[in-house]
């Protein structure tokens, strides 16, 4: 039987993983594949720290260059993290012809597009399944299973984190940094949380499968972000009597193409193909949609594709385990493709609609959920239904919550479709007037029609 070597950078949490799950499975890989997979060199910056990994004298080793220029090494599997030495790693192997397996989103999102050209020009191929939602197969679904599908829309939970958060507030009826507290407690948020809370991590995955279902690369600024640190407790409880769950959204759309006889601004190239909406942000999800009831630590993401139809996608989104299945369907692909001489089998990215762009979030059209906190006295909804009115924005429905007495109010206004660029006017109005007494929050619905 042949046999492909092997060499991971990082033996950590993940490549720590990925060679317990070699171990184990190994052998059922192999019947499967026809191809023996074997840890060739593994590079670690403490070798002392990994003797449980029970690996064979001479392959530990604390420089990676050791790894990528071995000639006997055929796969390099990164799993180091970070973007700047992370790149280096990349580059250098793909620049050798060999074939890379990396679950590093952060490094996707910074540095695609050199990656992808590099890959291409050197006959290599970069796979990157494990760098989105763990041990869901999303990025094989959509460059192997939907490619006979446009993709229409995609929404999904891609943050663990962010959802074991809002599970637990909704659930427990806690405050947000009370959950946050003992998420870092428990190891399911970081010492500093800002890249889960506030919508980066999942931007970067989200930026990753924009690209890949649409063909063209996503500039990481154009992504619109928000995080989940306004969300009260109240906003759950609110949320919950309307019939909707909040969770943070990855959130892609398609966009007709403006029409031919709108003038375009001429600062700006004119653009015949699709725009795309890309962004994340919480949003109300109807209590009936499947998403609603995905819990806790796990991911799911809904795809709909305009043949298929709606599709969905669950599973733990991160972790040693989920995220090395992911880690050992890449390295399945890679053997087989060497085993083949057939790089370009699985192309690592697709340029098929190079003429799209991501539509500015100034012009999406949502519906929205609106919190203000106000002045308990007569005349308060007039002042403020006539700023939304005067914006050409109406409202559907005004909720004042009974047992909230004070000198201040909660009430929650649903609002009908709007423009972003339009609320984000109103709601800077509605935020001076002297009844408004905190910081509006606004949260998009998502009513999944």
């Amino acid at each position: 039987m042949e046999t492909v070597n092997l060499g991971l950078i990082g033996g950590g949490t993940v490549g720590g993983g990925v060679i317990r799950a070699l171990r184990r499975n190994g052998a059922l890989m192999a019947s499967r594949l026809g191809v023996n997979l074997a840890i060739r060199r593994v590079a670690v910056r403490t070798p002392r720290k990994h003797q449980d990994l029970d690996l064979p004298e001479g392959v530990l080793t604390t420089d990676w260059r050791q790894v990528v220029e071995d000639p006997q090494v055929q796969i390099v599997v990164e799993l180091a993290g970070g973007t700047t030495a992370a790149r280096d790693m990349v580059l250098a192997a793909l620049r050798l012809g060999k074939p890379v397996v990396t679950a590093n989103k952060a490094l996707l999102s910074a540095h695609g597009p050199e990656l992808f050209r590099t890959a291409a020009q050197h006959g290599a191929n970069l796979y990157y399944e494990a760098s989105v939602a763990g041990g869901i197969p999303i990025i094989k679904v959509l460059r192997e299973s939907l490619v006979g599908n446009r993709v229409v829309s995609l929404a999904g939970i891609v943050n663990g984190t962010c959802n074991y958060i809002l599970t637990r507030m909704k659930l427990e009826g806690i405050e947000f940094n009370e959950v946050l507290a003992e998420a870092q407690r428990l190891g399911y948020a970081e010492a500093e949380p800002s890249l889960d809370v506030d919508g980066h991590d999942a931007a970067h995955k989200t930026g990753i499968l924009a690209s890949l279902a649409h063909g063209f690369w996503v500039d990481p600024k154009s992504i619109h972000t928000e995080g989940i640190r306004q969300i009260s407790r109240l906003d759950i409880q609110f949320a919950t009597r309307l019939g909707y769950t909040i969770k943070l959204l990855g959130v892609i759309k398609t966009f007709e193409a403006a029409p031919s006889g709108k003038k375009k601004p001429a600062r700006k190239k004119a653009v015949d193909g699709p725009r795309i909406q890309v962004a994340v942000y919480p949003a109300l999800i109807p209590n009936t949609h499947v998403l609603a009831s995905v819990n806790h630590a796990f991911n799911a993401i809904s795809v709909r594709g305009d043949i298929v139809g709606d599709t969905l996608f669950y599973g733990r989104g991160a972790g040693a385990d989920a995220t090395a299945s992911s880690v050992l369907s890449d390295l399945a692909d890679a053997a087989l493709d060497l085993k083949h001489r057939s790089v370009e089998r699985v192309p690592c990215f697709v340029a098929h609609s190079s003429d799209s762009r991501v539509v500015p979030m100034e012009e999406v059209v949502s519906r929205y959920y609106l919190r203000l906190e106000v002045i308990d006295q007569p005349g308060v909804f007039a002042r403020i239904s006539a700023l939304l009115a005067r914006a050409k924005i109406g409202i559907s429905s005004i909720i004042q919550p009974e047992g909230h007495a004070g000198e201040t109010v909660p009430v929650i206004l649903m609002i009908h479709d709007a423009s972003n660029a339009a609320m984000q006017k109103a709601l800077k109005q509605i935020a001076r007037l002297n009844v408004v007494r905190a910081e509006p929050v606004l949260i998009r619905v998502e009513p999944f029609e």
